[in-house]
């Protein structure tokens, strides 16, 4: 899936046009198959503005997915009453998806939105708050009621890879799970409210993210994993280690995770040390010293270079 970024007209053409060709798709194949998609964020309070217009009609023509996502802060872009600013955002989302279908019914749309609040002390934005929290919720019910797929997102407003950045965003993805939001955006490597990003933030959103989903799935009731006869091999006081139930099953029996390290202090200290974003950086390098660059039909690597050749010599798309 190719995410596009609307800032002019042009633009937005020329990354269908590549994604199209990337795809090996004719025209009519590529409008009846959506693999891109584009965030569309109103100018709040209650303004679309011409890039994101233009963006809008140029995906819905080609039959491509638009995710209408108003970005509220409340206090600065909206009132100062979360009822309030969930009530803007809803008839920002609303105006943008019925704008899509205006454009061409049948358009694939998301109903998303975020809103938080502003830091009445200083203006700035904060992040992973209780009240983005139940904002999640209440948008996430919103989309339940008009029957349309869910835009949530993770954030935090940290500057560094810290206590503040993991707490912050586990509130947020708690409330992108409990909301049941089909898409979480800013899901991996978020700081700063999105001015800058971290590859070890990367790697503790991915923790977050795994444990959450295991945390989710049901637990199996079945006789053998009720394992009463194991329970009754065991003396009183004594441990199952050794017992045939756990050696069946303790490769596979719980999460392991990325990147927790479960050791005790003293292990812990003659293994460097190191804390989870030192320990997020190792796995980091490892990962980019194994990456391979997923392959591409030549034909299509050949159209893509082509496209670009040719926008490059007639001057490329204006950045507005």
């Amino acid at each position: 899936t190719f995410r596009v970024y609307n800032h002019s007209h042009e633009r937005t053409l020329d990354v269908l046009e590549m994604a199209r060709l990337a795809h090996g798709l004719t025209e009519t194949e590529f409008a009846q198959s959506p693999c891109v998609f584009a965030s569309i964020n109103p100018n709040s309070p209650r303004e679309y503005d011409e890039s994101m217009l233009w963006g809008m009609m140029a995906c819905a023509e080609a039959g491509q997915a638009l995710m209408i996502s108003p970005f509220i802060l409340a206090g600065a872009m909206a009132p100062a009453s979360l009822a309030g600013a969930l009530t803007q955002q809803n008839a920002e989302a609303l105006a943008g998806i019925a704008f899509c279908q205006l454009v061409k019914p049948g358009t694939p749309v998301t109903y998303g939105g975020f809103v938080s609040n502003a830091d009445m002390k200083s203006g700035a934005p904060a992040f992973g708050t209780p009240e983005h929290v139940k904002t999640t919720l209440v948008i996430g019910q919103m989309a339940r009621r008009y029957g349309l797929p869910y835009r949530a997102a993770n954030a935090n407003a940290s500057n560094a890879v810290d206590a503040q950045a993991a707490y912050e965003s586990q509130m947020c993805l708690w409330a992108c799970l409990l909301s049941g939001a089909t898409y979480v955006y800013h899901g991996l490597g978020w700081l700063e409210g999105g001015l800058s990003a971290s590859f070890e933030k990367f790697i503790l959103d991915a923790e977050m993210i795994q444990g959450l989903v295991k945390s989710i799935e049901p637990i199996d009731f079945s006789k053998d994993e009720l394992a009463v006869d194991a329970i009754g091999e065991i003396s009183p006081g004594g441990h199952f280690f050794g017992s045939a139930h756990t050696i069946e099953r303790y490769e596979q029996a719980f999460y392991h995770p990325l990147l927790s390290d479960w050791r005790n202090f003293e292990a812990w200290t003659e293994a460097g040390a190191l804390d989870a974003s030192q320990r997020a950086g190792q796995i980091v390098k490892d990962l980019l010293d194994r990456y391979e660059q997923p392959a591409l039909e030549q034909d299509r690597l050949e159209a893509l270079d082509d496209f670009v050749a040719r926008r490059e010599a007639e001057g490329g798309a204006p950045l507005q």
